[in-house]
């Protein structure tokens, strides 16, 4: 969608636009009022002043909608879409390198509670496997800020593929 047509849409489809990118109220009802927005730039801008911070709340509720790394999202909605898409980009995973992200991704649950997240777009499955060890290591002090930036990042350049200039 063009960032004009954005920026013309009813409140209620801008959200719908909007929500697929991480599912935090506030976040969306942010930049949906903010429009109309002058440029890609100042969108993003916008987005990323409104995700700075989330609130612990707003993490928790973001992640009940992501899937482990290496599984398959489940549904039909545009979030579900985009994140298949987000996780194919790895490419193939070996047999080994699987085993280890599913045994990771247990590890990682015991200990936080919740889902490891990370970024996929631009990472491989080893890259992602690397983090995610390192990640375990963290504290949960330290841990949130880091889940808190990678779903900016997620949230930020779904926008970015979702709305163009």
């Amino acid at each position: 969608m063009t960032l004009e047509r954005f920026n013309q849409l009813e409140p209620s489809e801008a959200v719908a636009v909007l929500r697929p990118c991480i599912d935090v109220s506030r976040w969306i009802d942010e930049i949906a009022q903010a429009r109309p927005f002058t440029s890609i730039e100042a969108l993003l801008d916008c987005a990323g002043k409104a995700a700075n911070p989330f609130a612990d709340a707003e993490i928790d509720s973001a992640l009940s909608h992501h899937p482990r790394i290496g599984e398959r999202a489940a549904g039909s909605n545009a979030e579900a879409a985009l994140s298949r898409s987000e996780q194919a980009a790895l490419g193939p995973t070996d047999a080994q390198v699987a085993a280890e992200l599913v045994a990771g991704n247990r590890a990682y649950e015991e200990k936080f509670g919740r889902v490891f997240l990370i970024r996929a777009a631009g990472r491989s499955s080893r890259e992602i496997l690397a983090a995610l060890n390192e990640r375990l290591q963290n504290t949960p002090e330290t841990e949130n800020p880091i889940v808190a930036q990678q779903l900016r990042e997620i949230a930020l350049l779904r926008l970015k593929g979702g709305v163009t200039a």
